[in-house]
């Protein structure tokens, strides 16, 4: 695990930036909350009404292969921020926050010469590991959190900021916290024009919550406009802007689980008179490569033993490609969802470890109150009673084996596993070595965090 001291000690042999393009460009992170890959015309979408995800992907360069390390907000904001996957940095279950003395983001941009500032909603723990940025409240008072993301307040800042003239770069990390439940109203959206993935139940509950989906992906959007326009307004050309989400929707077989519903995230770069407009990259990312590439474009010491590495060359137009693979972990979230679970990704193949295939895998969808999903949950336990097809979803949906192997290419949204047929059998012995050999490398044990239900109905305490 990377702590602050191991930083200190490693810094002399650290190397600067080795990047050649335009010197500490101001570093603007956007992030959503729960905003799922295909959910724009971007990637897609014929019915989500995103016009300023359009607009940045106009203005500049769409990742098609960017991914979260967990499908859960603290983690993946954890992951973010320290360039660790969570086994290392401590963040495996949700809430659970990074350990104590693992250096964060804000931490090297600041030594690099950077005023790094944070607005709208956390999720950022524990606050002690970001001491190097500053937080502005919002002005807005009794949101869902209690911390949303109040734009006005973002351009009155940066047009002070742009005032007083300041000569130092900037990074701004700004969150929404839209689309995550609880969702708004449905703002113009017709439920018999939703889209439905394959994996779902379709009743009119679904369509009906759909929608509301749509609304809050929509404000989301909104608010990425405002922000974009206040940068392009207030800071210099050499500004990188960045949008993308922590993880996917919290739907089923999104959130909560490493099909790519819950890992495969949104993922646009604008940088004028670097990024060539309109451009799109199959370049695989991971979430633990912002840090390092942030560091790399400011010009700092990158600390050795992160998980992450520098995409900078492929923002710089240097690289076509960055990784050959992807990991990515998910352990619970408090008693809802107690469900570990690991996982490697290739362009072709995904592999995933259920380490006890006799939990029963809930989360809030199905466990929580109407708004977190039981909505539409409950009808479709109600027309499983009826429905084969349904039946099929709702015991998939509670139900994993140990092992699951898709080829991703040919069924994208992960309906049919391989991990049984003998024609695929070399991959799967080579993709579950990678995972387990990866385990060993992070400490990761596989512990149990929380107290699951079992497959026969049986609530068990924690294990220690």
């Amino acid at each position: 695990m990377l702590s602050r001291r191991t930083f200190l000690a490693a810094g002399s042999a650290s190397l600067l930036s080795s990047q050649t393009g335009p010197a500490r460009p101001n570093l603007v992170l956007f992030l959503s909350d729960d905003h799922g890959f295909y959910d724009s015309p971007v990637y897609g979408s014929r019915a989500v009404r995103t016009p300023n995800m359009e607009l940045l992907a106009k203005d500049g360069l769409v990742f098609t292969e960017a991914f979260t390390g967990s499908p859960t907000c603290v983690p993946s904001r954890s992951i973010l921020m320290s360039g660790l996957l969570p086994a290392r940095n401590g963040a495996l279950p949700n809430h659970s926050g990074l350990t104590p003395g693992v250096p964060t983001m804000p931490t090297f941009l600041k030594a690099a010469g950077y005023d790094v500032v944070h607005f709208g909603k956390s999720h950022f723990q524990p606050a002690s590991s970001f001491p190097d940025w500053t937080t502005v409240p919002s002005e807005i008072k009794g949101g869902p959190l209690n911390a949303d993301l109040d734009t006005t307040v973002v351009d009155k800042w940066l047009a002070a900021r742009a005032a007083s003239n300041s000569a130092k770069p900037v990074c701004l990390v700004v969150c929404s916290h839209s689309p995550h439940v609880y969702w708004r109203q449905n703002e113009g959206y017709d439920p018999a024009k939703v889209e439905l993935p394959p994996t779902f139940a379709d009743t009119p509950e679904t369509r009906s919550e759909r929608t509301k989906y749509y609304s809050d992906i929509t404000f989301a959007d909104q608010q990425l406009g405002e922000v974009y326009r206040s940068c392009n307004r207030h800071l210099s050309r050499n500004t990188l802007f960045l949008y993308t989400s922590d993880n996917g929707a919290q739907w089923p077989f999104a959130k909560w689980s490493l099909y790519d519903a819950g890992i495969h995230m949104p993922f646009l770069a604008v940088w004028p008179d670097v990024i060539s407009p309109g451009a799109r990259t199959d370049a695989m990312i991971s979430f633990c490569d912002l840090m390092p590439t942030f560091i790399d474009l400011a010009g700092g010491r990158t600390p050795v033993g992160l998980d992450g590495k520098s995409f900078a060359p492929v923002l710089l137009g240097k690289a076509k490609q960055h990784r050959t693979e992807i990991y990515a972990a998910h352990s619970g979230d408090k008693d809802f969802n107690v469900f570990p679970t690991r996982c490697v990704r290739t362009k072709q193949f995904k592999y995933i470890l259920n380490l006890h295939p006799e939990f029963k895998y809930t989360t809030h969808i199905d466990v929580a109150g109407p708004n977190n999903g039981r909505i539409y949950f409950d009808s479709w336990v109600a027309k499983a009673k009826s429905a084969s097809g349904a039946a099929a979803v709702v015991r998939r949906y509670h139900e994993h084996p140990a092992e699951e192997l898709y080829d991703v290419k040919a069924d994208p949204h992960e309906m049919r596993n391989l991990a049984g047929e003998p024609k695929h059998s070399a991959v799967l012995r080579e993709l579950r070595g990678k995972v387990r050999a990866w385990m060993k490398a992070q400490g990761d044990e596989g512990k149990v965090f929380g107290n699951p239900r079992l497959l026969s109905g049986v609530k068990v305490k924690e294990s220690k």
